[in-house]
């Protein structure tokens, strides 16, 4: 009996009614995503009902092959596809997977299923806390209905890698809740993978040491402003990074290695710079990764920045507090603490000067000062009373 079966996400075959593979690229939905007007979007999608309704025609193979690259999606999808898989297992089918891409999210609760989890030594996994969408208003008590939702989700994701890897509840947890990223002997090493690929073909890829340019295949490219390497891309020495900024100083553009570069840093001899949606074309998923670590880059900037300045705002005016955060020009807390101390010292300066012009319009200065009287016109205590008592017999005398 030969299968072959071909949607738009994934290819799923058996030969021979004993072994079958899946070839499963894409993100996990329960059914086809649509725009605003109601029209599919174009994209790779497992679709549940699809998905399940193929594994039936394959229910009797003793051997199913699992290829997997997915970005993850609907966890209760792929809930529903890893339990589908547990029973094949039961069932007697041997179910391997093989990371050729990425397992993350729902797709790293898919590789779990399996019996045998295979990786390449640049396969990444990736685990987190569920989230979800909130649209409309809430009160507190609503709010928290919500959070211990989310926690029974994360209670199901903390189940299925607790059957594969042995970690306890607490490490998975935790672990989620750092969004943890693993290459495949990481993954290893920590029981969500097996096997190794040793034969892998190496993916040719290394990062300057301040993580702002990248080496393909023997060529350079200097990401954008604010986009660094993942932390996981290994890193080559300082002396190569340093030769390496030397070739494109305003990028990004990938430079041949053979390419000798001018002093404007344009390329001579004939060289063919490639542009990032070039290398998009080409890396299509280390560039997502790249795009994905920056933006997470980015937000972790700003919470650090607002956070910081939330640590002093009560010591400035609110109008400065919510131009640092929000206005035009936004800065961090070191930046809005010199500009209130400028703005002080700018402030006492005019106060001044306004002092001493309101002096100066006043005339007081042509006011003569009053005579200083001599020590011989002070009169003393006594000498008061003495004269005093003279003035008062006086009265009497008049009288």
């Amino acid at each position: 009996m030969t299968i072959d079966i071909r949607r738009n996400c994934y290819a799923m075959a058996s030969t021979d009614g004993i072994n079958a593979e899946i070839t499963l690229y894409g993100d996990i939905y329960e059914q086809q995503p649509v725009d605003w007007f109601g029209d599919p979007i174009d994209g790779q999608y497992v679709l549940m009902t699809d998905f399940l309704e193929d594994l039936e025609k394959i229910k009797g193979c003793k051997s199913l092959l699992v290829r997997i690259n997915s970005y993850g999606g609907d966890a209760g999808v792929a809930n529903t596809i890893h339990n589908r898989l547990r029973d094949l297992s039961r069932e007697g089918c041997k179910v391997t997977c093989v990371v050729d891409g990425v397992a993350m999210s729902g797709g790293s609760l898919i590789m779990c299923a399996c019996d045998t989890v295979r990786v390449n030594p640049n396969s990444l996994i990736m685990i987190h806390k569920g989230w979800s969408f909130l649209w409309g208003g809430y009160n507190a008590d609503e709010l928290r209905d919500a959070a211990k939702t989310m926690d029974v989700w994360d209670k199901m994701q903390v189940e299925i890698y607790k059957r594969k890897t042995g970690l306890s509840e607490t490490v998975l947890l935790q672990m989620m809740a750092e969004t943890t990223y693993m290459t495949g002997n990481e993954a290893i090493e920590k029981g969500f993978a097996d096997e190794i690929i040793e034969d892998a073909a190496p993916l040719g890829i290394a990062a300057s040491a301040d993580g702002r340019s990248l080496f393909v295949r023997g060529h350079s490219m200097h990401l954008a402003p604010g986009m660094f390497a993942p932390d996981f891309i290994p890193t080559v020495t300082p002396e190569d990074s340093a030769a390496a900024e030397t070739v494109t100083p305003t990028a990004p553009a990938v430079v041949d290695e053979n390419t000798t570069p001018d002093n404007s840093g344009n390329d001579t001899e004939g060289g063919n710079p490639m542009s990032l949606e070039e290398l998009r074309a080409q890396q299509p998923e280390l560039v997502q990764q790249i795009e994905e670590a920056a933006a997470q880059t980015a937000v972790a900037n700003e919470r650090a920045r607002l956070q910081g300045i939330d640590e002093v705002a009560t010591l400035f005016p609110t109008d400065l507090v919510a131009e640092a955060k929000y206005g035009e020009k936004p800065c961090n807390a070191a930046e809005l603490s010199l500009k209130a101390a400028q703005a002080a010292a700018k402030a006492g300066s005019n106060f001044l000067s306004n002092l001493t012009d309101d002096a100066k319009a006043s005339g007081t200065d042509s006011v003569p000062a009053p005579a200083a009287l001599e020590d011989s016109q002070v009169d003393t205590p006594e000498a008061l009373y003495a004269a005093g008592k003279a003035a008062s017999q006086n009265l009497n005398k008049s009288k």
